[in-house]
């Protein structure tokens, strides 16, 4: 090779290390200068999968979907050099809420999978459950009470199961979680059927009052009863689901509920991925 092409190569070489400098340092500059909660209700199809990151870079993921799709979203929101996450939480074994978990512990690094503890013999739980083992993942079992705070002012609160969940009908023992930050906050329920809405207002009361809510079930009629909505309040409610599913999500009850409180609907099956993004203070939605 002759002095010229050497120094071109040289100079190719050059110029693709300071493209990939860039896109690896400037998206984690950009975080670092904004503090900033971020969270994403991925377009999954008919199931729940959702992103959370906060302002210091923590990175929970709630449910994982039915299948594979759940890497295309997460490949979409997060860095491609990034193969890791702080939490992953499988609100209850439904395939779901959990099949696409499988792929996620098989790609990324995961610290700790949250789980409510209720044993149900599934192909989706068992697959979940020797992918989580072969990673060496930490399991804990989710128990209302418990609090993770991130260090950058985003907390995550366990709201149920308030007891040992292990016979629970699966719905029945879907993990509830609210994150809040600053003035704003997000409450996940799951499938959660209205007995436990309508329980966690005896427990809760307005303390329930949430920013955005992702509807129970999908948008189900046995979800989102209107005790649970008159207390939570929100300003936003996010329906996960898939469109023309076999189910009929949402039901029309469940909607003329969202529409009797002013609420604002937003839909991964007509809006595609989900954005909220806020300081503490003011939320934005893409």
């Amino acid at each position: 090779m002759n002095t010229r092409n050497t120094q071109r190569l040289l100079w190719l070489v050059l110029v693709l290390l300071v493209i990939v400098t860039i896109a690896v340092w400037v998206p984690l500059l950009s975080a670092q200068g904004h503090r900033v909660l971020t969270v994403s209700f991925l377009n999954v199809g008919q199931g729940d999968a959702v992103f959370i990151q906060t302002p210091s870079g923590r990175q929970i993921l709630v449910d994982g979907g039915p299948d594979a799709a759940v890497l295309r979203e997460l490949g979409a929101t997060m860095p491609f050099f990034d193969r890791s996450l702080d939490m992953v939480i499988a609100t209850h074994p439904d395939a779901d809420h959990i099949s696409g978990l499988t792929d996620v512990l098989k790609r990324f690094k995961v610290s700790l999978l949250l789980r409510p503890g209720v044993e149900h013999d599934t192909p989706a739980l068992a697959a979940l459950r020797s992918s989580a083992a072969s990673a060496g993942v930490r399991e804990l079992r989710a128990r209302r009470g418990q609090t993770f705070d991130f260090g950058d002012g985003v907390i995550l609160t366990v709201l149920f199961p308030d007891r040992d969940a292990t016979r629970f009908e699966t719905n029945t023992a879907s993990v509830v979680v609210r994150v809040t930050f600053g003035d704003q906050s997000f409450l996940f329920t799951g499938d959660s059927p209205q007995a436990i809405e309508e329980y966690l207002v005896s427990l809760d009361g307005e303390q329930l009052r949430t920013t955005v809510l992702k509807a129970g079930h999908h948008g189900s009629r046995t979800s989102s009863s209107k005790l649970f909505v008159g207390f939570v309040d929100p300003e936003y409610v996010v329906l996960s689901r898939g469109c023309r599913n076999r189910y009929g999500h949402p039901h029309q009850e469940t909607l003329d509920t969202l529409h009797a409180f002013g609420v604002d609907i937003r839909d991964t099956c007509t809006d595609g991925r989900i954005t909220f993004e806020t300081d503490g203070t003011t939320l934005t939605v893409k």
